[in-house]
Formats: C-alpha cells, structure tokens, sequence
C-alpha cells in the first residue's frame, strides 16, 4: 500500500492573456447602449417613425391591391357599375319624362 501513491499532478499554469475587446470591463457591469433608432430616454428618432409609418402605408397599399384582384371584388366592381347604369338610365327616363309632362302645360 506504501507504493500506491497518487501521481503528482503538475502546476496548471494559464495560457496567454487575451485582451478584452475595447470599451468591455470584464471586472464592471455590462453597459447596453440603447438601440440606434431610441434615444436614451426611449423615445423613438423621427427616422425611425417616418420608416414605420412608410411601411404600414406599403404594406396597406399592397394588400388594397392584391384585395382588388380576387374574384369577389371584381364581381362587387361588376354590381356596382350596372347598379350606376341602372340609376343613370332610370334619372334619364324621369328627366325626359318631366319633360314631356312640362311641354304639355
């Protein structure tokens, strides 16, 4: 039992030193800058609203677009253009009815 012994284990000794990246304190608190579109105190840059405003509005007149394609809006189109000739010859037919009521008198 005297010769089983534990082998030595040898000195860890550290690698070389890797520099922390510039404006990171490994030993300090991790400062977050705040995202580029926010001010510090959270309110948004004009640009930034100005993108998001822009976007919906793209987006919208996309989908206004691709809404007018479908079938269904095209029938509804089709309805409302003969309901407009419909009320047009109807207006025509009261018109020249009045007037030929009106020359009689």
């Amino acid at each position: 039992m005297a010769d089983e012994r534990e082998p030595e284990s040898e000195p860890l000794t550290a690698g070389p030193a890797v520099p922390a990246p510039d404006g990171f304190d490994a030993d300090g608190p991790a400062i977050v800058a705040p995202p580029p579109d926010y001010s510090a105190a959270g309110v948004p840059s004009l640009d930034f609203v100005r993108d998001k405003i822009e976007g919906r509005f793209a987006q919208s007149l996309g989908s206004a677009e691709l809404a007018g394609e479908t079938p269904e809006a095209r029938s509804g189109a089709e309805q409302q253009a003969e309901r407009e000739k419909a009320a047009k010859d109807k207006l025509e037919a009261i018109r020249n009815s009045l007037r030929g009521s009106g020359s009689g008198s």
